[in-house]
């Protein structure tokens, strides 16, 4: 555990990053925890054994490593406790299997991640679970969707590769009054920007792919719950014997070190591009929630702190190939899917599973994760992007 003599209870970000989840006396004072690979743990004696009471009894269920990688987390969550799971997708899909089964009803917002919706509407579905999607500008509205077995109320916010904002506290408060758990994928604004348990939310989830790691060399997911809720979900992580790798718990312990900082940069790179892409006549609209221009901004200014490196922009006409011809001309920002690392990358957002919250008509959505190049690079290329334009 973290030595509770060096943090005060308001030590700032960074400071938490660089010295939360672990204590080097603990390990001969080395500044960084052990990787421990481990299945094997021995007992003393059989006594022991058989009250199963020694702090470690198999490595699935926790090491030294994973240890100090969810005390972190809980620090930086406000959270009772952290699992870790190899993905995000994975962080996502063992709260819903913890808290929902056949006969239960699931209130999803409709600018959720893709892979959620297809979980929902595949394994869910085949477990007899009913998913309904409901408009991010429900507002109160979500009240009346409510029904006598709705267990979960999932939330994004600001949504998947659109952005549109909640008012977190207020979703969550209607959830918990309908006898049901909320749940919010948080991996856009990370702990630094937003802490949903903090605004009523029982359980945050996180990609820990992105900017936790910040590398994209690792993928993990992470679940910080409340009180309340995280008894269940461990038993379910336990019942479905998944945990992560010490190798890749280590890389997101070192990464966190720095995402205070690089989360400051992507931020400002990002908005000063942002700005300069809302005085751009190819673009139709910029969707980013720190703009003052964007609608959900004001909710986005009353519950952030900040905002990552992640917005997406609406080109003024064209279609499917005119954001190839846009994409294809790119040099410095790459063609992939992820973003959250050190590097620049963009794609064509598909939105035609919507169902409520439908995408924008000007023109085809191109999400941009903005990285620590330097923003004038960043520019010439996406201005070489908005000439490609200009040729079809």
């Amino acid at each position: 555990m973290s030595n509770p003599s060096k943090l005060g209870p308001h030590a700032g970000p960074s400071t938490r990053l660089l010295h939360t989840g672990y204590d080097p006396s603990e390990f001969f004072g080395f500044v960084n925890p052990p990787s421990v690979h481990a299945s094997t743990v021995l007992f003393p004696d059989t006594a022991t054994m058989r009250r199963r009471d020694q702090k470690y009894i198999y490595g699935l269920r926790g090491t030294p490593t994973t240890d100090a990688l969810e005390r972190a987390l809980d620090d930086l969550e406000g959270s009772h406790g952290t699992i870790l799971v190899p993905s995000g997708l994975a962080a996502i899909s063992f709260p819903l299997l913890a808290f929902l089964g056949s006969g239960d009803h699931c209130l999803v917002v409709d600018s959720v991640y893709g892979p959620t919706r297809l979980f929902c509407d595949t394994l869910l579905t085949r477990m007899g679970i009913e998913t309904e999607y409901f408009d991010p500008a429900v507002g109160a509205g979500l009240k009346d969707l409510m029904r006598a077995n709705t267990r979960v109320v999932f939330l994004e916010a600001p949504g998947s590769n659109t952005f549109e904002m909640l008012d977190v506290a207020e979703m969550a408060g209607i959830a918990r009054a309908g006898g049901a758990v909320s749940m919010i994928d948080n991996t856009w604004a990370t702990p630094l920007f937003f802490r949903p348990l903090d605004h009523g939310v029982d359980l945050s989830i996180h990609a820990l792919t992105k900017y936790p790691g910040g590398h994209s060399d690792v993928m993990m997911g992470s679940v910080s719950a409340n009180r309340e809720t995280f008894d269940r979900l461990r038993d379910a992580q336990m019942q479905i014997g998944v945990n992560v790798s010490p190798d890749d718990t280590y890389l997101v312990l070192r990464g966190l070190k720095t995402m205070a900082l690089r989360l400051k940069a992507h931020e400002a790179a990002a908005l000063e591009l942002a700005q300069w892409m809302e005085t751009r006549s190819e673009v139709a609209r910029v969707l980013h929630p720190a703009l003052p221009s964007f609608p959900g901004h004001d909710l986005w200014k009353r519950q952030f702190t900040g905002a990552s490196g992640l917005f997406s922009i609406v080109l003024d006409g064209g279609g499917p190939r005119a954001a190839a011809a846009f994409l294809d001309a790119l040099r410095i920002f790459g063609l992939g899917y992820s973003w959250g690392g050190f590097e620049s990358l963009a794609l064509e957002v598909g939105l035609s599973d919507r169902v409520v919250a439908k995408a924008p008509l000007e023109g085809p959505v191109i999400r941009l994760q903005i990285g620590l190049e330097d923003v004038a690079d960043l520019r010439a290329d996406l201005e070489g992007g908005f000439a490609a334009l200009a040729a079809l």
